[in-house]
């Protein structure tokens, strides 16, 4: 092997370990292309550090490239973090998993029909059937309309049901 050869060899190597620099490896039973952990434990599939896990009490441990988005008129990241949890007892798999992302449903709470409505008691609103929130909060009881009127609750966006 003659010296250019080795030379450039010795700098594609010291290439390749300087992108490696500040970065771990996510874990074997992370979704695809994952690139931070939260602290709430799901995963972040963004590109950029700045803006993850927003919602999920931030970030716990980066696998992404170090981030560079500090720069002046960097865009913030629209990713979100996906709700796979770690699991120890996960298999490690050598295929690549989909990268389609995974979304937390709220499963409706039990109860409820057409004269009722979720009042969120945390938040004092009520919300109508077939909206996007009614019966899913974190707190709250079906009711109907006149009793969370009633409650001193307001319906979400100010439009009652009835």
């Amino acid at each position: 092997m003659n010296t250019k050869t080795l030379v450039l060899s010795i700098t594609m190597v010291g290439a390749l370990l300087s992108a490696q620099i500040g970065r771990t490896q996510a874990p074997a039973g992370a979704p695809a292309g994952t690139t931070g952990l939260c602290k709430d434990g799901t995963y972040y599939t963004g590109a950029t550090k700045q803006g993850a896990c927003r919602g999920h009490q931030g970030v716990k441990e980066w696998y992404g490239a170090p981030d560079n988005s500090s720069k002046k008129g960097a865009a913030p990241a629209t990713e979100t973090p996906t709700t796979a949890k770690p699991s120890s007892t996960a298999p490690a798999t050598t295929a690549a998993a989909p990268t389609t992302p995974q979304t937390k449903e709220t499963a409706q709470a039990p109860g409820g029909g057409a004269d009722k409505v979720w009042l969120n008691t945390a938040s004092n609103v009520y919300h109508c059937p077939g909206t996007k929130y009614y019966g899913t909060t974190k707190a709250g009881a079906y009711m109907t309309e006149a009793e969370a009127k009633a409650k001193g609750a307001r319906p979400d966006h100010n439009k009652p049901c009835q």
